[in-house]
């Protein structure tokens, strides 16, 4: 499967909640999409609800299918609980740190500025979105990147105070990863045991 670019509002109508943040379309039409959407009453199966938790989380982050299972490999060998850790990872994603930094109002803007070279991690042009951000990182803007006007419309309507695990400042553009946040402290609405149990079978 390649990477969705399709209509966002169906995506999030289909998992019933707003995956890509706000969405005044999704408010409007907050049912399943389809002829049939509003009168939908099928019981899901155990494995249904695990697939399909599975699939809300790797749409959230724009991940593929051999890019997630890595993801949960490497969190099913970490120590800790498995779930957790795979959650950790996706957002320690340097498309993830850009978009919680306020530098893009979506992950993939986020993905677009890491793809085009405007991202830098300690000083150092990096243009791989799943590249791992290591705390104590430094993720900023590169030079010549400063002025476009997307990024700086995206800062002034961010709030990146909110993350304890991120550090930035606007005047030189950039952020610290000051370390991996606690599953606690991640807002997103997952339930990460479903697509351990899925992976388990």
């Amino acid at each position: 499967m390649a990477r969705y670019i399709g209509p966002k509002t169906k995506i999030s109508r289909k998992f019933g909640e707003p995956i890509y943040g706000p969405d005044k379309y999704f408010e409007k039409k907050n049912y399943p999409p389809g002829q049939h959407g509003q009168n939908r009453r099928r019981k899901t199966s155990e494995y249904g609800q695990q697939l399909k938790e599975k699939q809300k989380v790797k749409y959230m982050y724009g991940v593929l299918e051999k890019q997630f299972r890595n993801l949960f490999d490497k969190a099913n060998r970490s120590h800790g609980i498995t779930g957790e850790n795979l959650i950790i990872l996706l957002e320690s994603r340097l498309d993830n740190v850009v978009y919680r930094l306020g530098l893009a109002p979506t992950r993939s803007g986020a993905r677009q500025l890491v793809s085009h070279r405007h991202i830098t991690v300690d000083g150092e042009i990096v243009n791989i979105p799943s590249y791992s951000v290591k705390a104590g990182q430094i993720i900023g803007v590169r030079e010549k990147s400063k002025s476009i006007e997307a990024i700086n419309s995206a800062l002034d309507t961010s709030n990146v105070h909110k993350y304890s695990w991120l550090e930035w400042d606007r005047e030189t553009m950039s952020g610290k990863f000051m370390n991996a946040p606690e599953r606690s402290e991640i807002p997103e609405n997952i339930k990460e045991q479903l697509i351990v149990e899925l992976y388990s079978k």
